[in-house]
């Protein structure tokens, strides 16, 4: 498999040939992000660092098209849908709430959680099992709806 970094200048290329402007946008902001870490932190980013930045790229793009919609901006919303979409393409795909159900009453069971109390008990087992595969306000109000 090749690398992240590879697969979006590919990416990059196959939306330059198709004259896709929204994708190609997409892709070079991502782009952008990745180098400023890189320059950042002075050293080339493995995969593992990649992904990371292209999570935190995805969840600004959420916070922001949920701050937008709020405001009433439906054609800024939909530009930050379109780069959103294109980033949960490099993305793995996240855990259904019925995928992450089983995980969570294992951590339960294995804590003996019975009360709010131990919740954080629980979301230091979870996390660790879902990291990148699900997002944790996801997994916190599954805990919540459990424990309570």
């Amino acid at each position: 498999m090749q690398n992240l970094k590879q697969e979006l200048q590919s990416a990059l290329k196959d939306a330059m040939k198709a004259k896709d402007s929204e994708r190609r946008n997409a892709i070079r902001l991502l782009q952008s992000a990745i180098k400023q870490a890189e320059i950042d932190g002075r050293e080339e980013l493995d995969d593992e660092a990649v992904m990371d930045i292209l999570r935190k790229e995805a969840k600004k793009r959420r916070e922001t098209i949920a701050e937008l919609e709020g405001a009433g901006r439906s054609a800024e919303a939909k530009a930050e849908r379109i780069e959103l979409a294109v980033t949960e393409e490099f993305l793995p795909r996240q855990l259904s709430d019925e995928e992450l159900k089983p995980i969570i009453l294992d951590a339960i069971s294995k804590v003996g959680a019975t009360s709010m109390k131990e919740m954080g008990q629980v979301m230091r087992m979870v996390m660790p099992k879902v990291r990148g595969l699900a997002d944790g306000k996801a997994v916190n109000a599954i805990v919540r709806e459990y424990l309570s």
